[in-house]
């Protein structure tokens, strides 16, 4: 198989093509990535929720690239998209996944919003571990947990912000920590198929990239 072929075995993993439904919550996991926030605005106007909570303040992609955290970055970009401001929720202390997950559920704690339906915002490679880290660290309770993404395919999603290498070493890091963190009790189990695996061991020969 192809090196570009194995690529794609793992980024077609990593997003599960949920069908969305209307929640009661959009829960953005913050990113380098502007595009998500445009997107996040996009399914708010598509009255899949009334809300929308934006999560994260630095992390490993973004130490001083925005002069705010990401969260207030990603926010103001939904107000330009005309989202209203009480329709906005953010939280800027998080910088990495578990604590998105923590802090955005104790913020809503805070302000005595009880949501049990939620969709998941994420970058199109990190659906399937920002699932997993909610299932295991959200404590409240829930009816019913959505993921979603851009959803571009691998070469589509390169750009001069993202460029070939970075995403891949990124896409290959979360694959790695998709396999390693459920022992260390940060995200719920996610079944492997054995030809994904095969994909990833492939690229890790080729590239190195994955340990983490």
């Amino acid at each position: 198989m192809k090196l570009y072929q194995h690529i794609e075995t793992l980024w077609d993993y990593m997003q599960l093509k949920h069908v969305l439904k209307p929640a009661e919550c959009l829960f953005v996991m913050c990113s380098n990535d502007l595009r998500v926030a445009e997107y996040a605005a996009k399914l708010y106007h598509q009255n899949l929720a009334k809300l929308i909570v934006f999560s994260g303040g630095e992390g490993r992609f973004t130490d001083g690239l925005f002069e705010k955290s990401e969260a207030e970055t990603f926010a103001e970009i939904a107000r330009i998209a005309g989202v209203p401001n009480e329709a906005i929720l953010v939280e800027t202390r998080s910088s990495n996944s578990g604590e998105n997950v923590r802090f955005t559920e104790q913020l809503l704690k805070e302000k005595r919003i009880h949501c049990e339906s939620l969709i998941l915002v994420q970058k199109p490679f990190m659906e399937r571990r920002a699932i997993a880290t909610f299932e295991k660290q959200w404590q409240s309770p829930y009816s019913r947990l959505q993921v979603t993404s851009t959803a571009h395919p691998f070469f589509e999603y390169i750009n001069e912000e993202m460029p070939l290498m970075m995403v891949l070493e990124a896409l290959m890091e979360d694959f790695s920590r998709v396999k390693t963190y459920p022992e260390k009790g940060f995200q719920t189990e996610q079944e492997i198929p054995a030809h994904v695996e095969s994909s990833y061991q492939a690229l890790q020969e080729k590239f190195g990239f994955g340990q983490v």
